[in-house]
């Protein structure tokens, strides 16, 4: 048999060329096969492609690299290899390894890019981690602005903030760091806002614990976990308390908007049953009190009456009833107490309501006295130096004729040892006088008229009067005057009005001409 040498750069048959071509093919991923070629350009390329791609890759952040930079990258790679087996069939690489360990060096080298991938995979979450403890920090340092405001209206809105991204942390990335730590974070939020409740305002406490009530509402039950109920005793309490202590301070007004929302929001809580026994306490209180500061008293009494009325009945039964019976007296009391002070205008409408109101009462006949006293006085303070008194003088009686010699009906008011009041029908035909001294001259004088007029028969003593004319055309204005009634005589009275004083015309005058006794004068 001959043997015939192959020729120099012939390529060669067998397994062997075929196991060089996948062993280059497997290490020059990273550009390694065409540096055993000698092919600079090409593994240069290859170098660049794995350098930008590490470039963008590093330093590891949140969102990973961009898959368009990892798809340049493999298509260069997956090239490359391919490239490098054709090459390598043609060409023979002297002092290579068997091609069984150039294999296995290959996957070694393919391990890198593949462990680098696991490597980097955990570097970014590493970096979400950071990112979410960031955001983290954040929303405290919203919490902790808004527990630095002036009240908590002042700081709501970062609070709302804050709890938004407690809950957002939680919700989208419960398994991370940032999030495990959000149940402390809303804790001590939640101890921010209940403030004013910890420091006993109760007050102040309501709006805030009302706030943090309703998260659940905007964030979310499950991110809120044992929270969703946590405001439910202390706004009960805050509730309670603050009504209770704005019915002590007088404002019952205020008071009702509180309990009306316990009632509404924990009707069956320890505190809703409270509140029938403590209103109940504080009107016995207020009326056991009278008649001391008697017109304050009253007020809340009756502001009390009105607050069981918004309550449900069932839970504050007895204090309307209770309370009612404390105004009856107190009105009184209060009508009493305006007259001493000088209040004449307030005390006559106080004791005008009473009877009124009040038919079967006692005292009613007095307070009608006692306002008739309060409506002189309010023209004639010396009217109110006491009140009316409760019983009626014997002994002689004079009598006092009244007359009305002015146009419209006139009402006289009187009070001095006896009070009362009385009202003349209109003198057809009469008119209003140009001058006092006119009608001192000529009132209840003229033979031909018939003047309307009314006998009083009263006791001896210092009586003040008050003249109330109506007229279609004009506003009469009141006249008060005072006489002296002494025993023996028989005294005439002529109510009368002036039309003009000085050239000027003001609102006609009601007056009086008076007949006294011989000897004495008269205090007009």
């Amino acid at each position: 048999m001959v043997s015939v040498a192959a020729p120099a750069g012939e390529v060669r048959a067998g397994c062997e060329p075929l196991g060089e071509r996948v062993s280059v093919a497997a290490v020059n991923g990273l550009g390694l096969g065409y540096l055993a070629l000698r092919q600079w350009l090409l593994a240069g390329v290859c170098v660049v492609a794995t350098a930008g791609l590490l470039l963008a890759a590093l330093p590891a952040s949140p969102d990973g690299v961009p898959g368009l930079f990892v798809a340049v990258w493999a298509a260069v790679a997956v090239l490359a290899a391919a490239d490098a087996a054709r090459r390598a069939l043609r060409r023979p690489l002297p002092g290579w390894p068997r091609p069984a360990l150039a294999l296995v060096l290959g996957l070694v080298l393919l391990a890198v890019p593949a462990g680098g991938a696991v490597a980097y995979e955990s570097a970014r979450d590493e970096a979400v981690e950071e990112m979410l403890l960031e955001r983290l920090a954040k929303t405290d340092a919203l919490a902790e602005r808004a527990s630095g405001r002036a009240g908590f209206a002042a700081g709501k809105k970062e609070y709302t903030r804050a709890v938004e991204g407690y809950a957002g942390l939680a919700a989208d990335h419960p398994e991370r760091r940032a999030a495990k730590k959000v149940p402390a974070k809303l804790e001590a939020l939640y101890e921010s806002v209940a403030t004013p409740y910890r420091e006993d305002d109760h007050c102040e406490a309501v709006e805030p614990l009302t706030y943090l009530r309703g998260l659940p509402d905007s964030v979310g039950e499950k991110a809120l976990g044992k929270l969703t109920t946590w405001p439910d005793k202390p706004l009960a309490d805050a509730l309670y308390t603050c009504g209770m202590d704005l019915v002590g301070q007088g404002q019952a007004g205020t008071a009702g908007d509180h309990l009306t929302a316990l009632f509404e929001e924990f009707p069956e809580s320890k505190e809703a049953g409270q509140v029938g026994p403590a209103l109940l306490a504080e009107v016995s209180e207020r009326s056991g009190a009278l008649p001391d500061d008697a017109c304050d008293t009253t007020s809340r009494l009756r502001a009390l009456d009105s607050l069981a009325d918004k309550l449900p009945e069932e839970s504050v039964s007895g204090v309307s009833g209770k309370a009612r019976s404390g105004v009856e007296k107190g009105t009184y009391s209060c009508g009493v107490e305006e007259f001493e002070d000088g209040k004449f205008s307030e005390a006559a409408k106080t004791f005008t309501d009473f009877a009124d109101t009040y038919k079967g009462n006692k005292n009613r006949d007095k307070a009608r006295k006692a306002a008739i006293a309060a409506e002189i006085a309010e023209e004639r303070p010396a009217a109110g130096r006491k009140l009316p008194s409760a019983k009626t003088p014997g002994g002689t009686r004079m009598e006092l004729v009244v007359s009305n010699g002015g146009p419209g009906a006139v009402e006289i008011l009187y009070t001095g040892p006896v009070t009362g009041r009385l009202t003349l029908k209109a003198c057809a035909g009469c008119k209003a006088y140009g001058s006092v001294a006119a009608g001192k001259a000529g009132a209840c004088k003229d033979k031909s008229k018939s003047y309307p007029k009314q006998r009083l028969s009263l006791p001896a003593g210092q009586y003040h009067f008050l003249y109330k004319r109506g007229s279609s055309t004009d506003t009469v204005r009141n006249h008060s005057s005072g006489a002296t009634i002494e025993p023996g005589y028989t005294y005439t009275d002529c109510a009368y009005t002036v039309k003009g004083l000085g050239g000027l015309i003001p609102p006609p005058v009601d007056a009086a001409a008076w007949t006294p006794p011989p000897g004495t004068g008269r205090d007009r």
